[in-house]
């Protein structure tokens, strides 16, 4: 049987993807915040809840996330923009998973196919943004997915198998998004965990270091 570690397990996404795997017998490993006190911004929360995991697991996956934080939405303008939001969005949304990913290395075998994902979302795309605004967010998302990039570079080189991927899992409908979604398509968190099991499943050691949303397709940086 195959072994998940899923951090960010009691979220929208996170409750989903942990019942998707378990439905394609994996095995998983589930660690939050609210479940397990771990606080995926502070590196000795993050070294003591992975330091005590034992074994190899074929999958690390990132979930956790924030759209909004200390009632801060995303920025309309410019002028809306504060240090300690950005600061704020930016622990959460890429400090949080580096974190995750510097201390789950040990935990990837290196002798097989092995995968790390984390969320990102395609406005972190600089490449995509034609409409401007939303800059804290933006930005975090931004920094996560070059993290994602230069860790595949360096995890390759021990793991040659490994496959360390960014994900945009689409407009979810969870509490993250509710007040922002718009007129945007909406999925709900069961078929989203589907549809990125489906796009990681399908991935090899050549596509490490890329970004992919739900449907398998490439995201521009």
């Amino acid at each position: 049987m195959k072994e998940a570690l899923l951090i960010g397990a009691s979220g929208g996404i996170g409750s989903a993807l942990v019942a998707a795997l378990e439905e394609r017998e994996v095995r998983v490993t589930g660690l939050s915040r609210s479940g397990d006190g771990l606080d995926v911004t502070d590196e000795a929360s993050v070294e003591a809840h992975l330091g005590v995991l034992e074994g190899e697991f074929d999958l690390v996956f990132v979930a956790t996330g924030a759209l909004e934080l200390d009632g801060r939405g995303p920025e309309k303008s410019l002028k809306e923009l504060s240090a300690e939001a950005m600061e704020a969005q930016f622990r959460v949304n890429c400090v949080g998973p580096s974190l995750v990913l510097k201390h789950a290395v040990r935990l990837l075998p290196r002798d097989r196919e092995c995968r790390f994902a984390a969320l990102s979302a395609r406005v972190g795309s600089i490449g995509d943004n034609g409409l401007g605004g939303w800059y804290s967010y933006r930005t975090a998302k931004a920094a996560v997915n070059q993290i994602i990039h230069g860790a595949a570079i360096e995890l390759s080189r021990t793991h040659r198998q490994s496959i360390c991927v960014a994900l945009h899992p689409g407009t979810v409908e969870t509490p993250l998004t509710e007040k922002f979604a718009g007129g945007h398509k909406t999925v709900p968190p069961q078929d989203a965990a589907q549809n990125l099991l489906d796009v990681l499943s399908a991935l090899t050691p050549e596509n490490t270091g890329q970004f992919f949303d739900w449907a398998g397709e490439r995201v521009p940086w």
